[in-house]
């Protein structure tokens, strides 16, 4: 079982319909704040939003060959192989059961975090992991009445807080977020375009590996 004091470990879910260099970005800079190893975990049936257009085992290969190269951030597949839609509660309680007490962290960008009091058993996250919050830097979000009351006694600046607990906190990272929309590169993909510097360049050695978005506009 890992020492509560361990490297933290953080997951950062979405259903990466394709991966794109602002998912990767703020993920690595996450990973250097938190001193973190940081898994990737895409979405089967996302509750929040509608189906991926390319199917799970595309997205895996996807998701593959742009994590190649390094070691930091890493892959995760569990939801892909549940029944039923993705909730992140779900998957942080098997998390927890596999780590014992090491701490884990749920990576989630500011305006998903404004919204998280419409997640399934949100107020449980914060019994099973800590929450980083992606954010621009100098910016303040403006949280909902009811989840402003339920992180208020929680936040923290201090990564070594974080660190010496297994979960139970909210702490705010300042990464540099690109505005890169996965919609508009699947639009120019299917409109017979090259979106090469929105994408990880490992996807580009392979035609196969962009081809589910080629003929179709979502």
């Amino acid at each position: 079982m890992p020492h509560p004091s361990s490297s933290p470990l953080a997951i950062f879910g979405g259903t990466f319909d394709p991966v794109h260099l602002g998912h990767l970005s703020v993920a690595w800079e996450a990973a250097e704040l938190l001193d973190a190893e940081v898994r990737l975990l895409p979405a089967s049936i996302p509750p929040h939003r509608d189906a991926p257009v390319a199917s799970a085992s595309q997205r895996v290969a996807i998701l593959r060959a742009a994590l190649q190269g390094q070691s930091r951030l890493t892959l995760d597949t569990r939801e892909l192989d549940r029944e039923g839609p993705s909730y992140t509660i779900d998957t942080l309680f098997e998390l927890r059961a596999e780590q014992g007490e090491r701490p884990l962290v749920l990576l989630v960008g500011a305006d998903a975090f404004a919204g998280l009091a419409s997640w399934h058993r949100w107020r449980e996250l914060f019994d099973v992991a800590h929450i980083g919050v992606l954010s621009r830097p100098g910016v303040a979000a403006d949280l909902p009445d009811e989840l402003e009351r339920e992180v208020a006694g929680r936040r923290i600046a201090d990564t070594s807080v974080l660190c010496a607990l297994p979960a139970g906190k909210l702490i705010e990272l300042a990464v540099t977020p690109l505005e890169i929309s996965a919609t508009r590169i699947r639009e120019l993909l299917a409109d017979g375009r090259d979106p090469r510097y929105l994408l990880p360049a490992g996807l580009f050695g392979d035609a196969r590996l962009l081809a589910p978005y080629r003929s179709s506009i979502a």
